[in-house]
C-alpha cells in the first residue's frame, strides 16, 4: 500500500478521531505533507518512538501508540510475563495523559497487569517504579527536551533500563504483523481497577523514590541551609521530587522560577525546553540575580537531564557544559568516598564515547576503572546489570555529555534529581571552604589537564532531511581528512564496522595527533546530525584556540 492509499484509508475510516480527521482533510491538496505523514511509520530510535503529534503513520497519535502497546503486550505474553505487569508514567506534554491511558487499555485487554501513575512523573521515577514493583517492563510517555509539538514513548525492561536491541527486535516483529491499527482492541480502565489488574501509583512510590535520592547525600544537612539555589523545571515534571529532596537535605533557600514552576505543554517561556541551550536559562538567571543565588539548576520536561549555571570570577552567571558538570560530580563523588574510606577497589565510571576524556583522567587518579559505551543510556544500564550479576565492578557514576547523570543504581536511567542534590551539596560544601564552584572547576583542570568540548549540529527534518543525514555519513566515510586545523588525523574508528567489541553503530570517531578528537553521528532521538569535538592542551587558552580552529574547519568540511 503506497502513501496515498494509506492516506485515503485513514481519511475515510469512519471511527477516526475527529481532530485527526480534520487534520487530514486540511492537507488533501498537499502531496508533500501527505508523503511526510504516510510514506513511513515512526521508527524505533534509541529507546522507543518519538515524533510530531498528529495524523498519520509517521506521527504520534492514539493509533501509533496502540500499535507499540500491542507489540509489547504480545511479547510479554510470549515470555510469560503478563502477570508481572508494566509500569506506565507520563510527562506534561500534549497528549501524554491520553497516550498513557491508551497504552494501559491495550495492555489490559491483553491480560497484562498495569501500574499506572495517577499524576505526572519524571522518567527516572518511572525507571525506579519498574524495579520497585518488580514489573516486567515500563512505558514512559515523553519526548524529553524536544519542541512542544513532539511526543514519544520510552520503553524500559525489567531492570529499569531502556530495553535492549534484542527485545526491541521482538517487539518490532510483533508490530510488523499488525495489519490494521484501527482494529486493535482496548480494555476498560474502570473494570480493570475493580478487578485489581490496574493499580494506580501515587504517593507511595513517590516517597520511596525521594528517599532513595536523598540517601545519596554525603554531608549533614546543617551545612546546606545558607546555600542559595534557583531552580527551574521548565514547565515539566521535576519540581515535586527536586524541591522535596533539596528541602529534606537542609536547603532552606530554594527558589523556583515562578513563570516556569507549573506544567505547561507549550513550554511558553522558552524557545526550547532544553537545559543544553543557554537560552533556556534566561528567566532563571534573572531570578537568581534577584535572589542573590549561588547556583542555578534547570531540568528538562521529564527531569532526566540537568543543566547548571554558576557564578564566574566576575560574579556573573556562566552556563556549564555537560562535560564540565560531569567532571564536577565525578570529582566530588570520588573524593567524598575516599574521605570516608568508602571507595571500592573495583569501582567503575561509565561514560559515552563522545563524552570528555577528562572524566577518565579523574577516574584514573582515584584508581577507578573507566568503561566507555556507545551513546544511549541503555548501554550504561546494561553494564550496571551485568556487573550486578558478575561482580566484575561496582558501579559508581555514569554520564553522557548531553547532560545526563546517574549516581545511585536504584533507577537505571539518567536522573536529574540525583544530580541536583549532589551539585547543590557540592556547592554548599566548597562554599564552606571559601571556594566558589568556578574555582573547584579550575582546580580540576589544573590537576587533571585542560579539556574543552563543543558540538556542531544541524536539524534536517522530514523525508528529505532523512536522506541528507544518510548522505552526510556516506560523504564523511568516503572522504576523510588527513589533517584537521593543522593537526594530523592518526586513526579513524568506524563503529559501523565494529570497534573494540562495541555493537555496530553509525558513528565515526577521528583521533588526532595531539590527543584531541571529533565524532560524527546521526541522533537517535531527533532529526539531527551531530558532530562532537574534544580538545586537550596545557592551558585554557590553548584548548580554547584549538576548539575554535577545529570547529571552524569541521563546519566547512561538513557543510553545516
Amino acid at each position: 500500500m503506497n502513501y496515498l492509499d494509506l492516506y485515503h484509508r485513514w481519511l475515510y475510516f469512519d471511527g477516526l478521531d475527529s481532530v485527526l480527521k480534520e487534520e487530514l482533510q486540511q492537507i488533501q491538496k498537499h502531496d508533500q505533507e501527505i508523503q511526510e505523514r504516510f510514506s513511513q511509520s515512526l521508527s524505533f530510535g534509541t529507546a522507543g518512538i518519538r515524533g510530531i503529534i498528529g495524523a498519520g503513520t509517521n506521527r504520534m497519535n492514539i493509533y501509533t501508540v496502540r500499535k507499540l502497546a500491542q507489540g509489547l503486550g504480545e511479547w510479554l505474553h510470549h515470555e510469560h510475563l503478563a502477570e508481572k505487569g508494566v509500569a506506565i508514567g507520563y510527562d506534561t506534554r500534549h497528549g501524554s495523559v491520553e497516550f498513557s491511558r491508551e497504552v494501559a487499555k491495550v495492555l489490559l485487554h491483553l491480560g497484562v497487569r498495569v501500574y499506572l501513575f495517577e499524576h505526572i512523573c519524571p522518567s527516572p521515577e518511572l525507571s525506579f517504579a519498574v524495579r520497585y514493583y518488580d514489573a516486567a517492563a515500563g512505558i514512559m510517555v515523553t519526548a524529553s527536551h524536544n519542541p512542544p509539538n513532539y511526543n514519544g514513548i520510552k520503553v524500559y525492561g525489567a531492570d529499569g533500563a531502556q530495553i535492549s536491541p534484542l527485545i526491541t527486535s521482538k517487539i518490532l516483529d510483533n508490530i510488523s504483523r499488525i495489519s490494521d491499527e484501527f482494529m486493535i482492541p482496548v480494555g476498560d480502565l474502570s473494570k480493570a481497577e475493580k478487578d485489581g489488574t490496574l493499580v494506580w501509583l501515587g504517593s507511595e512510590v513517590d516517597q520511596a523514590y525521594y528517599e532513595n535520592v536523598a540517601s545519596l547525600a554525603f554531608q549533614d544537612k546543617e551545612q546546606n541551609k545558607h546555600f542559595r539555589i534557583v531552580y527551574s523545571p521548565l514547565h515539566g515534571t521535576g519540581r515535586p521530587p527536586i524541591e522535596s529532596v533539596l528541602r529534606q537535605k537542609g536547603f532552606e533557600n530554594v527558589f523556583v522560577v515562578p513563570e516556569q514552576a507549573d506544567p505547561d505543554p507549550n513550554f511558553s517561556t522558552v524557545k526550547s525546553p532544553n537545559p543544553e541551550d543557554p537560552a533556556s536559562f534566561e528567566l532563571a538567571i534573572t531570578y537568581a540575580n534577584q535572589q542573590q543565588a549561588d547556583l542555578v539548576l534547570v531540568t528538562d520536561p521529564d527531569a532526566d537531564r540537568i543543566g547548571i549555571a554558576i557564578r564566574d570570577e566576575n560574579g556573573q552567571f556562566a552556563h556549564l557544559t555537560g562535560n564540565q558538570i560531569g567532571a564536577l560530580l565525578l570529582f566530588y563523588l570520588l573524593s567524598q568516598r575516599v574521605e570516608r574510606g568508602a571507595l571500592p577497589s573495583d569501582g567503575a565510571l561509565v561514560k559515552s564515547i563522545v563524552s570528555s576524556d577528562l572524566g577518565g583522567s579523574i577516574a584514573t587518579h582515584f584508581g577507578v576503572t573507566t568503561q566507555n559505551t556507545l551513546t544511549g543510556f541503555r548501554y550504561i544500564g546494561e553494564l550496571i546489570q551485568k556487573w550486578k550479576q558478575t561482580g566484575e565492578h561496582t558501579f559508581l557514576f555514569g554520564y553522557e555529555e548531553s547532560y545526563g547523570y546517574l549516581i545511585g543504581d536504584f533507577c537505571r536511567d539518567k536522573d536529574a534529581a540525583q544530580a541536583c542534590l549532589l551539585l547543590a551539596e557540592l556547592g554548599a560544601y566548597y562554599q564552606k571552604q571559601g571556594m566558589p564552584i568556578y574555582q573547584v572547576l579550575d582546580m580540576i583542570y589544573k590537576k587533571f589537564g585542560y579539556f574543552q568540548e563543543t558540538q556542531i549540529s544541524v536539524t534536517l527534518e522530514g523525508l528529505e532531511g532523512g536522506k541528507q543525514l544518510k548522505e552526510i555519513m556516506v560523504r564523511t566515510r568516503s572522504n576523510p581528512p588527513s589533517h584537521v586545523a593543522g593537526i594530523a588525523v592518526c586513526s579513524i574508528q568506524d563503529y559501523l564496522q565494529g570497534v573494540e567489541g562495541f555493537p555496530k553503530a553509525d558513528v565515526l570517531k577521528y583521533l588526532l595527533g595531539d590527543g584531541s578528537w571529533f565524532a560524527i553521528r546521526p541522533s537517535g532521538t531527533e532529526p539531527k546530525m551531530k558532530c562532537y569535538v574534544g580538545v586537550k592542551g596545557s592551558s585554557s587558552a590553548e584548548v580554547e584556540e584549538k576548539r575554535i580552529a577545529i570547529k571552524e574547519y569541521l563546519t566547512g568540511w561538513l557543510g553545516f
